[in-house]
C-alpha cells in the first residue's frame, strides 16, 4: 500500500514542527502502537500489565521523536506510513521487553503475582512532590488529567466524569503527557513511581 497524501502531509507537518502536528500524529497512530505491543506480548506468551502496555507504547513514540524525529526522517515513502511505523514499533517493543526482562507468566501464578489494584493507587499517590513538579512542564487538560490520575488516584472513568471528557481520551492524554515529559529529558511520573 502506498503512502497516502494525508499521511505524507501529517508527516511533513511533524518534521517541520508545526503546532499541534505531533498531537494529530500521536492520535492517528496510538492504536497502531497499542496493537503492536499487545501482539508482540501475545506472540511471546507474555501477560503484560496495563502499566507495561502504557510504558511500551510511550517508548514507541519516544523512539519516533528522538533526535529531532530521526526515525521519521529516514522514512522513504516506499510503503504506507503505517507499515513503516509497525516495523519500527515492533523493533522498539521487542527491544524494550528484553531490556525490561519481561518474562512469560509461570504455568500456575501465585496469588501474590497478581496485580494489587490498591497498591497501584498507593504507588501513584506516593510521589506527589515530583508529580507536581513535572506537571509544571505540562499545561491545560494534560496537567489536570495527570493531577487527577497521579495525585488524586482517580480512575479513567472518574477523570472522564470530573472533566466531562470522553473516556477514551484519558489514556491517550496520559500517553502524550509521558512522551512530552520524556522529550523534556524527564521521566514520567508513572515511570518513576513504578520504577521503570
Amino acid at each position: 500500500m502506498p503512502l497516502t497524501d494525508q499521511d505524507r502531509i501529517l508527516l511533513q507537518l511533524c518534521l517541520e514542527h508545526e503546532p499541534r502536528a505531533w498531537e494529530a500524529f500521536f492520535d492517528r497512530f496510538l492504536g497502531l502502537a497499542i496493537h503492536v505491543v499487545n501482539h508482540s506480548a501475545a506472540s511471546r506468551g507474555l501477560a503484560i500489565t496495563p502499566q507495561n502496555l502504557e510504558d511500551l507504547a510511550a517508548d514507541v513514540f519516544l523512539t519516533l521523536v528522538n533526535d529531532d524525529y530521526a526515525v521519521l526522517r529516514r522514512f522513504k515513502g516506499q510503503s504506507s506510513l503505517a507499515t513503516y511505523l509497525t516495523v519500527v514499533a515492533r523493533r522498539t517493543v521487542v527491544r524494550e521487553m528484553l531490556r525490561r526482562k519481561l518474562n512469560a507468566p509461570s504455568e500456575s501464578p501465585d496469588v501474590e503475582e497478581l496485580p494489587d489494584l490498591q497498591q497501584s493507587v498507593k504507588d501513584r499517590l506516593s510521589n506527589r512532590r515530583e508529580v507536581q513538579r513535572l506537571m509544571d512542564e505540562l499545561g491545560g487538560d494534560e496537567a489536570k488529567i495527570v493531577q487527577l490520575y497521579h495525585l488524586e488516584g482517580k480512575s479513567y472513568e472518574e477523570i472522564r466524569s470530573t472533566l466531562g471528557i470522553p473516556s477514551n481520551s484519558v489514556g491517550p492524554t496520559l500517553y502524550r503527557a509521558r512522551v512530552k515529559l520524556r522529550r523534556f529529558g524527564v521521566d514520567s511520573p508513572a515511570s518513576e513511581v513504578h520504577g521503570n
